[in-house]
């Protein structure tokens, strides 16, 4: 290997380490066909960890149900704020809800997703809000690329989603990025593997992530778990064990599982996860 190839042991101060994580791929690229079961289904509200996609999508997960940012809240320092929501959306991720920046606003959002029976309009749950553009190689150089979330939002009437998520329960807060740490023991309920448990290996790395026809994207300060998630989980909210959101789960290989920081995809999409900030 090239000198200017291996990774200094520290930048900045900051230790490195290089992890082993084969080929990554954003969830939906390999979407799993899977026996009728229950998160595959169609149901009325829905709960996060259920199939979920744009009409051009394969399938991919409902996090949970969030809202906008109440007033007197903020993302930095973060705060809740107060009042009432006026409206709910799904969260998952920008790959799912938006096809990969190929949506426009006001697309029709199916659950379940459209390789899992949903069609439009009998199945429409919500409708495309807002989602994060994602940076490809095509576009800038993958060495110039800041990505940091895979994440978009649909609007839906409160009466046809639910706060809760399959098997987990109500979300009980979010962590911070400073407080997610190497070692926390972490969980996720996902349209394709059900309910699965993880461990935290990463909580700022740089990963490059395979869309499809040739696009790759760079993402960074990502959090990298051990592998919980197959094609189809993309969206998945990860929290621990307790219930409290860390990531948002949008792409892994074989060995690991790859997820942003649930405080990144709160301050640019301008949502509320859950009241409690950890």
């Amino acid at each position: 290997m090239e000198t200017n190839q291996v990774i200094p042991k520290e930048v900045n101060g900051i230790k490195t380490d290089v992890i082993q994580t084969g080929y990554l791929f954003a969830g939906t690229q390999q979407t799993l066909q899977v026996d009728t079961q229950a998160l595959s289904t169609r149901v009325r509200p829905a709960k996060g960890g259920y199939s979920v996609a744009h009409r051009n999508v394969t399938a991919g997960t409902i996090a949970t149900c969030v809202y906008d940012i109440l007033p007197n809240g903020s993302t930095n320092p973060p705060a809740h704020g107060y009042g009432i929501p006026n409206r709910y959306y799904i969260l998952s991720n920008n790959h799912v809800l938006a096809n990969s920046n190929n949506a426009n606003i006001g697309d029709p959002i199916l659950q379940p997703g459209p390789i899992d029976g949903g069609s439009d309009p009998a199945d429409r749950i919500a409708t495309l809000s807002r989602f994060i553009p994602i940076t490809f190689s095509s576009q800038v150089p993958l060495e110039n690329q800041n990505n940091l979330v895979d994440a978009a939002i649909a609007e839906a009437p409160f009466h046809q989603i639910d706060r809760s998520i399959h098997w987990i329960g109500s979300v009980q807060g979010w962590r911070r990025k400073q407080n997610v740490t190497v070692g926390t023991r972490v969980m996720k309920t996902g349209r394709t593997t059900n309910h699965t448990h993880g461990v935290i290996t990463a909580v700022n790395a740089t990963v490059d992530v395979n869309y499809g026809s040739g696009r790759v994207a760079r993402f960074r300060d990502q959090i990298v778990t051990t592998n919980l998630s197959s094609g189809g989980d993309s969206g998945s909210l990860i929290t621990t064990n307790d219930g409290v959101a860390i990531g948002l789960l949008f792409a892994g290989s074989t060995s690991v599982t790859i997820a942003n920081h649930i405080e990144h995809v709160r301050s640019l999409l301008g949502i509320e996860v859950a009241e409690n900030i950890l």
